[in-house]
């Protein structure tokens, strides 16, 4: 796809008429588009465990989640983010949790689950599951790895592009909403490196015609600066190589108007549950009966 065409595309987005009126509720993807389009603040992402824990979130204010195929698919199954997961399952998963908020979710689509035919097709499944958005990234489809995990490695940037390309001709035949976002891990890879990262980040924004990119491995806030400062689009970074978490005012001093907070309620879930049930092997049902008393008044503790 040429430059040309991309930026026909986005321009046919931006004047596509109003939703049909048997249509009353905006859809998810035109929702997210809205909260990408604040720059008076910065959107908190988060990851979703599972569809009732995505209901706690939206009670506690959440705008925006991910479902990921280790967040989420992990949780449902205890495979390891390498995948193993199908995109079927991903998809099904991911619209139970669609379905049961009114914000918008994105799926963790991880390479895309095959060639272009697949790619295309796990586009469409995920629209017509309601959700809002996916992110794919640039691991080759044999031997994806986890983030943050040695030994990674990246696709050609050809073959990266042409990944991107279909997921956005795949979105404008259903809905040019949809938002396709962009994981780049070249910063760690074997056959990457911050140049290459930087130069990936571009071409998936104009000539992938991505609406987002994200780069997965930060190891300073120069590098962070370096990758706002080349990119004119929609970016996010996760914590990479960083020492902690940046906070949302660093984000937004950044440039940056999306902090990726997945790990957030995941980590929280299996923290607690842990601290818990260690206080039950030792103070048996005593440690359930605090438990209660220091949480008094939360709304998801039952009586009995």
């Amino acid at each position: 796809m040429r430059c040309g065409s991309i930026a026909a595309s986005r321009q046919r987005r931006s004047l596509r008429p109003g939703l049909v009126a048997d249509r009353q509720v905006r859809r998810a993807s035109s929702r997210l588009r809205s909260l990408l389009a604040r720059d008076d603040r910065v959107l908190a992402v988060l990851g979703t465990p599972n569809a009732f824990h995505a209901q706690i979130m939206e009670a506690a204010g959440c705008e925006a989640a991910f479902v990921g195929t280790g967040i989420t698919g992990g949780n449902y199954t205890a495979f390891p983010d390498t995948g193993v997961l199908s995109a079927a399952e991903c998809v099904q998963f991911g619209g139970y949790i669609a379905r049961a908020v009114s914000f918008p979710v994105i799926l963790d689509g991880d390479t895309g689950h095959g060639g272009g035919p697949a790619v295309r097709r796990l586009v469409h499944d995920c629209i017509r599951a309601g959700l809002a958005g996916i992110r794919i990234d640039d691991q080759p489809i044999e031997g994806k790895r986890a983030t943050q995990t040695p030994g990674i490695e990246v696709v050609s940037r050809e073959a990266a592009v042409e990944r991107y390309q279909t997921a956005v001709r795949a979105r404008d035949e259903l809905d040019p909403d949809f938002v396709v976002m962009a994981q780049c891990y070249a910063r760690d890879a074997t056959n990457g490196g911050m140049q290459e990262l930087v130069e990936r980040l571009n071409a998936y924004w104009a000539h992938g015609g991505v609406d987002w990119v994200q780069f997965e491995s930060p190891h300073s806030i120069e590098e962070i600066r370096q990758a706002r400062a080349a990119v004119s689009g929609t970016l996010s970074v996760m914590q990479g190589k960083l020492p902690r978490p940046l906070t949302l005012a660093e984000h937004f001093a950044l440039g940056l108007r999306i902090a990726w907070y997945t790990f957030l309620p995941d980590q929280v879930l299996k923290a607690t549950s842990w601290k818990f049930l260690r206080e039950f092997r030792e103070r048996d049902i005593d440690a359930w009966t605090d438990f209660q008393a220091k949480h008094e008044g939360n709304p998801y503790l039952r009586g009995r």
